[in-house]
């Protein structure tokens, strides 16, 4: 963008190419990021069992925790 113009290049050379370091920067951030955020590969050991399915209540009856009660 800015690589044709003479000032560019001065303050490249004074200040370095401060565009090109927080490129670097953020493609590392998001790729540390990416292998964070990455879900865990699914095992069907005993420990990493599925949830219950939510507990229904027969027909007729009214949901109430931890038991179902007949409708009144």
């Amino acid at each position: 963008m800015f690589h044709e113009t003479p000032i560019y290049h001065r303050l490249i050379a004074e200040r370095g190419d401060i565009p090109a370091q927080v490129r670097g920067e953020a493609q590392r951030l998001q790729s540390t990021l990416e292998r964070l955020i990455r879900p865990a590969p699914r095992t069907n050991s005993p420990s990493h069992r599925p949830a219950a399915p939510p507990h229904s209540c027969p027909p007729g009856h009214q949901a109430r925790s931890p038991r179902c009660r007949p409708e009144p």
